[in-house]
Order: structure tokens, then sequence, then C-alpha cells
């Protein structure tokens, strides 16, 4: 072990089956990332700016737009860097950040649909008492808690990850380090970091899953039960676009961490879909399907003369 050298960099390989198609790839995924960066800081604006959405389901969303503007910027830089200046190396530091960043991030936004789960629950199922429970307190604290909680799974696997000796090669096949393609290169067994991750990420993933379920389960229940058509396509409306987020990143989540046996091509496929067309689409979503977040936007590129 004493003569073990670490490696003081790493070589990402990048999207595989893709040589030739630099210059396609590079604006395809510039014009994702600057849709991700305008999407998501149009509705951290439109809800700073009314104070009519100074509400718990649009705080959490401003969380959810905050974690988005993160996951996009933890491979995609990079990944513009690789592809227009064939620049493909990355130091054992920012290799350690990407690991830690993505797997922070990840999973504050896999506990933000639990939270935000949970507030829809509280609106739909106990309305008269929403208030009262989901008062800013209790919001601070559910918002700090998954960050918190975050920090301790990404701290996990990250330290687990690097304390392995890497002596060569350097190689990384993908293109950003995660924990299999990183320790695939160890000069040591790595059944503990497999398993550990395998277990880790697959017991946060399933638990937001559970509970998410549970909630939906006593909302459509409580929906059913509405003597108003008016009140349940309101109520409906209100957890669709939820709904839908929460499987685009359930989703690929759930194929990349517990099917191993995937090929690299489809597993690069879905983590591109998660990592870059989710945090863009995830406004999108929001955004037309929400009246008043559209009422705001147009008020603030001026197309409303006056404020009501």
């Amino acid at each position: 072990m004493e003569n073990r050298i670490v490696v003081p960099e790493f070589i990402l390989l990048g999207i595989p089956n893709t040589k030739g198609h630099e210059t396609i790839l590079f604006i395809s995924f510039l014009a994702f990332y600057l849709c991700t960066l305008l999407g998501n800081l149009l509705i951290l604006s439109a809800i700073l700016a009314d104070s009519r959405l100074h509400t718990p389901m649009y705080f959490f969303l401003c969380n959810l737009s905050v974690v988005d503007l993160g996951l996009a910027s933890i491979s995609t830089p990079k990944l513009l860097v690789d592809l227009w200046a064939k620049s493909t190396t990355i130091s054992l530091g920012g290799c350690m950040s990407q690991v830690f960043f993505y797997h922070f991030l990840g999973s504050t936004e896999g506990l933000l649909y639990t939270v935000m789960a949970f507030d829809r629950y509280l609106a739909i199922c106990n309305p008269l008492r929403y208030l009262i429970i989901m008062n800013w307190r209790v919001c601070a604290i559910l918002a700090a808690g998954t960050c918190v909680t975050s920090s301790f799974h990404a701290t996990i696997l990250t330290s687990l990850t690097f304390t392995l000796p890497y002596c060569g090669p350097n190689v990384v096949d993908y293109y950003f380090c995660d924990v299999f393609p990183v320790v695939k290169l160890a000069c040591a067994d790595t059944y503990v970091i497999e398993t550990v991750t395998f277990t880790n990420i697959g017991v946060v993933a399933m638990t937001c899953f559970f509970l998410i379920l549970v909630s939906y389960v006593c909302i459509v229940y409580s929906i059913l039960k509405m003597n108003s058509a008016e009140g349940r396509r309101k109520a409906a409306s209100t957890c669709s676009s939820h709904l839908m987020v929460v499987m685009l990143y359930f989703g690929p989540c759930v194929l990349i961490y517990t099917q191993p046996q995937l090929s690299k091509v489809l597993v690069t496929a879905l983590q591109i879909s998660a990592d870059v067309a989710t945090p863009m689409l995830n406004p999108v979503i929001y955004t037309l399907r929400n009246k008043e977040v559209k009422r705001v936007l147009r008020k603030l590129r001026g197309g409303q003369a006056t404020a009501s």
C-alpha cells in the first residue's frame, strides 16, 4: 500500500459512440444548459417577485429550481469543454467534487419531491389546518433537513470511493465522475463500496418513492370524496405537475442504480436524461400547468400594464 501512487488526475472518455459528432453534441448540450439556466432563473424570479407566491408550495419549488441549477452545472460545463477543446482530463479534486455534489444534489432533489408530496397531501386532505401545520418554521426545517440528510449520504459515498487506492490506469469510461465508473479503476477490492452504494442509494430512493406513493394514495382518496367537480379538477391539476417530474426523476434513477447489467449506451442515455433533460423540463412543466406562475412571468416581461 505504501508503494502505490495515487493518480493526480483522471481522463474522461465521454459519451460512447459519438466520435465525429462533437460539434453537434456541443451545440445540443449548450442549448439544453442555457434553457435550463433561463427556465429555472425565471421560476426563481417569478416566485421572489410576487408576494402571492410566497407560500409553502412555491417555497419548495424555489428550492427545487436551485437544486436543478446545481445538478445541471455538475457535469454539463465540463462536458462542453471536453467537446469543444478536446480537454478530457479532470483533476482528482475535480473528480471528487463531481461525485460529492452529484449525489448531494441528486439526493436533495429526491427528498424535496417527497416533501412536496407531503405538502400537497396536507393542502388537499387537511386544508383547514394546512397553513397552521406548514408554517415557515416547519418549511425551513424540512428544507434544511433535506440538505443535511443529503450531505451525509454524499459524504459517505465520496469518502468510501476516494479512500481506495488508485495506482493506474486513470481512464474513466464515462462522461463524468460517478461512483461506479471510478471505483472500477481502484487497486483494491471494491465489494464494500459497491454494496454500500447500491444499498445507500436504494434505501434513499425507495423510501422517498414509498412516501410519495402513500401521499398520493391518500390524495386520490380525498379527491374522489369531493362533491365539487371543480374542486376535483383543481386538486388534480395541482398534483399532476409534481407527478410528472417525480416520474422523470425516479425512472432513470431506479434503472441506473438497480440494473447493473444494462448496456453502457443505455445507461449513458438515461443518465443524460436525468442530468440534462430533467432540470430543463422541470420549470417548463410547472410553468405550462400553473396559471399563477404564468401570470407573474407575463407581468415581469411587461405583458400586463398594471399590477393587480
